[in-house]
């Protein structure tokens, strides 16, 4: 089976609002299963199912303390969609710089505005 590259892993995984949800909270600290379960409404397996996958896309890791896993959001699991948008950005501020050096280069149509 290919395996997807990291971006799409990450785009994936931040495709589901329960995932973007739980990341938010471990943004704010580690937390156990059983504190990410608490109201939310879904069973253990679904978020489990959840955590796995943002795992798989590198934007959480599992530890292992006596009988609890407790999960922490990785910060550079985020840095591939950065670097990806970052270059987004730069290409649209080009196109739109060539844009405005093109409209500044027209000349002014004459009686423009003269007609309804």
């Amino acid at each position: 089976m290919l395996m997807p590259d990291p971006l799409s892993q990450t785009f994936s995984a931040l495709a589901d609002p329960t995932r973007r949800a739980i990341l938010a909270e471990l943004a704010r600290g580690e937390r156990t299963v059983n504190q990410l379960v608490e109201g939310r409404g879904m069973s253990q397996p679904a978020i489990s199912k959840h955590l796995k996958v943002l795992q798989r896309a590198g934007l959480i890791e599992r530890g292992r303390e006596a009988q609890t896993r407790p999960c922490r959001i990785v910060p550079e699991g985020l840095e591939v969609a950065r670097r990806w948008i970052d270059r987004c950005r730069a290409d649209w501020e080009e196109a739109f710089g060539r844009m405005d050096a093109l409209l500044a280069a027209m000349p002014a149509r004459q009686g423009e505005g003269d007609q309804p």
